[in-house]
């Protein structure tokens, strides 16, 4: 059965109101029952708090003051019938998300599944959404680690507050979103690289390697060949994105004009300014048409209109492009 702490601490957390405290708990017990050789009680347990999760939703979480801005917590609302992406992309996250509704099996059979996860890509070529789906899927919070940050204000403190945050890897489960990954996954052996990011990195992989919590970690990057080779084995998956095809891309633009989709429509003449963009490039410039349609009271888009905007998205410098935007 549980152990003593673990039932005072779930009596404490009922009584204080605090439904994240009382369901990382019961995650806890259920492992460790599982380890117990109790499969069944673990399963029960789990199968319980799944249940009572899709009804209450995701949670945000509330961080310690010190990682306050450094780890930002989210809802996200976004929907696999939004996510546009080649089918091989696609089975990829279904299995991702299929191994962790089914962890249970995997357990009883001493396997864990996928929770490590490596997304690389251009800039906004889906690997934030891919992050948003996953935490929306599972029904967790996305917590979002700012690694631009973590390594700049507190440079000298980074090797620290990493623990910190992989603390709460293991004591809150969510979804915990490493963006722009390789400031912290550099290769060791750059010619420019420092102390700290060296002891950083080492940090980074000996806290990954230890981890065991029952949070998914994804960490994305827009540029593999910075990342540090001894990083790509402590991942459980590596997903590679790129710019969407012309298939890809007319699903896009479908999806996202919907019903301001206008009566005559020239393919050849739109696909000739999409093509090259982005999934995020040619989603905004389609939203972008939407909202000046709407201003000019009209109910339909303009093919014209919609090749102005494409055309303002192709003409961007390099330095606009914002993965935010992913």
């Amino acid at each position: 059965m549980a152990t003593a702490e673990q039932l005072k601490s779930l009596i404490r957390s009922h009584f204080s109101e605090d439904s994240e405290r009382f369901y990382t708990i019961a995650l806890q017990v259920a492992a460790h029952e599982a380890k117990q050789d109790h499969g069944a009680l673990a399963h029960d347990i789990r199968e319980i708090l799944d249940k009572a999760r899709k009804v209450m939703g995701p949670k945000i979480l509330k961080f310690p003051q010190d990682l306050r801005g450094l780890v930002l917590s989210e809802e996200p609302n976004i929907y696999k019938s939004a996510f546009v992406a080649p089918k091989n992309i696609l089975d990829r996250i279904d299995r991702i998300i299929h191994e962790h509704r089914q962890q249970h099996k995997l357990k009883n059979y001493g396997l864990s599944p996928r929770r490590k996860i490596l997304l690389i890509g251009p800039p906004g070529t889906g690997k934030t959404m891919t992050a948003r789906l996953l935490a929306h899927e599972l029904s967790l919070s996305l917590n979002t680690v700012q690694v631009d940050k973590l390594m700049t204000k507190f440079m000298g403190e980074t090797s620290a507050k990493l623990r910190q945050v992989f603390d709460s890897i293991q004591e809150s489960p969510g979804v915990y979103f490493f963006d722009e990954f390789d400031a912290i996954g550099s290769e060791r052996s750059l010619e420019n690289d420092v102390g700290e990011i060296r002891r950083v990195l080492n940090a980074f992989l000996q806290f990954i390697e230890q981890d065991t919590s029952d949070s998914l970690i994804v960490a994305a990057t827009n540029n593999s060949k910075l990342l540090d080779r001894a990083l790509f084995r402590r991942f459980d998956d590596v997903i590679y994105y790129n710019y969407p095809e012309e298939q890809y891309q007319k699903k896009l633009i479908k999806y996202t004009l919907a019903s301001f989709w206008p009566t005559k429509f020239l393919w050849e003449a739109i696909l000739s300014e999409s093509n090259g963009l982005s999934h995020a490039d040619i989603t905004q410039a389609c939203k972008n048409a939407i909202k000046e349609t709407i201003l000019a009271d009209k109910k339909q888009i303009s093919l014209g209109l919609l090749k102005q905007m494409l055309q303002e998205k192709r003409n961007l410098p390099p330095s606009q492009e914002s993965p935010l935007n992913e």
